[in-house]
């Protein structure tokens, strides 16, 4: 597979169908975490315990990678994001609404494994879509 691939299938199957066993085969042990300027280290127990939180909230959630650009080692991926609310999120109630959420994920490969991840999820759209929140 290549870097596309890898980070297409790492999404809408291991991520999908939760399948934690199988992380280490898509995640570097020293993976980081960018947000803005900062970096921060997740490794392979630190991206199983976001996906293990976000499968509280929705726990039948599923992504689709709608389109991908490759630059480099760098792979971005434009997904939906489809969920039952379930479960408390930021204090917001569960909802047993069936959410959509998009978003961007930004990945680093090497050597066949996700070594830098950074994203952003336009929840805040979903949430006052749905009425879960309001504008001030």
């Amino acid at each position: 597979m290549n870097n596309k691939d890898i980070v297409k299938y790492f999404y809408e199957v291991i991520v999908s169908e939760n399948r934690l066993e199988a992380l280490s085969k898509y995640i570097a042990e020293d993976c980081m975490q960018r947000t803005g300027e900062k970096t921060i280290f997740i490794g392979i127990n630190g991206m199983k315990q976001h996906v293990i939180a976000v499968k509280k909230t929705y726990p039948d959630y599923t992504m689709k990678i709608i389109r991908q650009y490759a630059e480099d080692d760098y792979i971005i991926s434009e997904f939906i994001m489809r969920g039952t609310h379930r479960g408390d999120f930021v204090g917001i109630t569960p909802t047993n609404k069936v959410l959509e959420i998009t978003g961007v994920n930004i990945d680093k490969v090497i050597d066949g494994k996700i070594v830098e991840h950074s994203g952003a999820a336009n929840t805040f759209e979903t949430f006052f879509e749905h009425h879960l929140i309001k504008p001030v």
